[in-house]
């Protein structure tokens, strides 16, 4: 009895959020983390249901009104490392604090936007208090908590965002659907303004605790200018890449084969490649670089790093091919991927501090490649069979997948903050970075592969020889992923145990 009740304790969030909350200032650390990772994820990858509502209310296309979206994302994943070097230089905390009143100022100003562009620019504020959040959260975990202790302190934000994700998809599409039209949409933003306030009447009382003063009275080198500049240029170039930013111009398909699709991406491609070669020959030369790629040559930090790139590159596929699959490969309305992908995000309410426990007691090196392999193993089910089979039998080959992704986070993340104790801020921001980044290659190679089995003129084919061709599409999608999916779990074979990490007692 006494085995059981423990197992049943430790599937209780509540109760590990208990164990850890030892003293005062873990369980505000805690508390404020996950309610501001709560906020983060309700301002993000909900908000893409909005899109509509927004497009009919603005009278403006689909495509440009999915642009409040992506900019959010642009200016997310190509700030963030900036803004761990923010913190390092002027204060984790404040940098932090200040990321949650721009979040929640900017979602206030948002839905009251009378035009279009307003409602891009507080988007981009959004953007930029996200990144300002996130790329300091790991590192105020990391002051309050041992390495022994990391894995179950980063479920907790971590299932908080889980429990964001899933509350917006719900929340949200109620607010759309029942609310008058002009004030749906304006409400999805509004949601993030209380729960803002909250988070920072959470965050306050944490400047007053010595470890966190102490923490910001250290010294760091200068920023600079011209390091910044190309890194984020290089980020968003990268990022353009991907994006079908040609068709405002020439009016076509979203598709990689047009002829100027040909010519805007191989451009992006040739400018990433030259912003970024000039960045790494200034940093190299530099003597007080901005990204130090010394740390690079630390092998397992370099590889938890990869491993987490594969893991969020995984993720953004399932949730970019899921739609593709249900609504225009079978025919299914946008409410059935809902319904399908909440069991896949459900197993992240619990699974993330069982295997947080686990990483935190017993160090498994075989804990994070099983759940890459298990991702691997859900993808590939997915795209051996997603079109033979019944729908309410899509989340049974998801399973492996939602198993995998529920149990890799956590560990992962205590392994990439443990592994360079030395400079927590860069471990915070490449973290952040490598997470971005993975979001992006992961929608890109989705989208891609799946665009390039379509006919550029869907109307020069029947509807059945349009499904047969997504469905092939997202069959080659999904099975690439799978490779990929496969190299992440090889690399996350090696993993490095520190000096003074051991076994946690009960």
């Amino acid at each position: 009895m006494d085995i059981l009740r423990t197992i049943a304790h430790r599937l209780n969030i509540v109760g590990a959020f208990k164990e850890l909350g030892s003293t005062p200032e873990r369980r505000r650390i805690l508390l404020c983390l996950s309610v501001a990772q709560l906020l983060m994820q309700l301002s993000q990858l909900p908000i893409t249901i909005a899109v509509p509502s927004v497009a009919r209310h603005f009278d403006i296309s689909y495509t440009q009104g999915a642009w409040m979206v992506v900019i959010r994302l642009l200016i997310l994943g190509s700030t963030v490392f900036l803004a761990a070097r923010l913190g390092q230089r002027y204060g984790t905390l404040k940098i932090f604090f200040i990321g949650l009143i721009l979040l929640t100022v900017s979602s206030a100003l948002a839905a009251s936007s009378q035009y279009y562009l307003q409602l891009l620019l507080w988007s981009a504020g959004v953007g930029f208090g996200g990144a300002l959040i996130s790329a300091n959260l790991n590192s105020l975990l990391v002051l309050g908590f041992k390495d022994t202790e990391r894995g179950r302190a980063f479920a907790v934000p971590i299932t908080s965002a889980r429990m964001g994700t899933m509350i917006g998809l719900v929340v949200f599409g109620l607010l759309l659907e029942y609310m008058h039209p002009a004030l749906g949409w304006r409400m999805v933003f509004l949601t993030s303004v209380p729960i803002g306030v909250f988070a920072l009447w959470l965050t306050w009382p944490l400047f007053k605790f010595d470890l966190v003063k102490k923490a910001d009275s250290e010294e760091s080198q200068p920023l600079g200018i011209v390091g910044p500049t190309l890194m984020i240029a290089s980020l968003l170039a990268f990022i353009l890449m991907g994006i079908h930013l040609h068709t405002l111009w020439d009016s076509g398909p979203d598709s990689f084969v047009t002829e100027s699709a040909l010519v805007y991406h191989p451009v992006m491609l040739v400018i990433f490649l030259g912003l970024f070669l000039i960045f790494f020959v200034i940093q190299l030369a530099s003597k007080q670089p901005f990204l130090n790629f010394g740390y690079f040559k630390q092998t397992y930090f370099s590889m938890a790093l990869f491993s987490n790139t594969t893991f969020h590159l995984s993720m953004l596929s399932v949730l970019t091919l899921m739609p593709i699959i249900v609504e225009v490969g079978l025919g299914f309305s946008p409410s059935v991927t809902m319904l399908v992908l909440l069991p896949h995000q459900s197993m992240g309410l619990f699974l993330p501090v069982i295997a947080g426990w686990i990483y935190d007691r017993y160090q498994p090196k075989w804990l994070r490649p099983a759940s890459l392999l298990l991702i691997a193993v859900g993808i590939g089910l997915l795209g051996l069979f997603a079109h033979q089979i019944p729908i309410y039998i899509l989340p049974v080959l998801l399973f492996p997948a939602s198993i995998g992704s529920a149990l890799f986070n956590s560990p992962n993340n205590a392994l990439v903050m443990n592994t360079l104790p030395q400079d927590r801020s860069f471990a915070s921001g490449m973290l952040e970075t490598t997470r971005q980044m993975g979001h992006t290659v992961g929608t890109i190679t989705a989208a891609a592969i799946v665009g390039l089995s379509v006919p550029i003129v869907a109307d020069a084919v029947s509807l059945i020889e349009l499904q047969q061709s997504y469905i092939q599409g997202f069959r080659n999608s999904a099975l690439t992923v799978v490779w990929i999916m496969l190299a992440g779990s090889i690399v996350a074979m090696f993993q490095y145990k520190g000096n003074n990490q051991t076994k946690q007692e009960t």
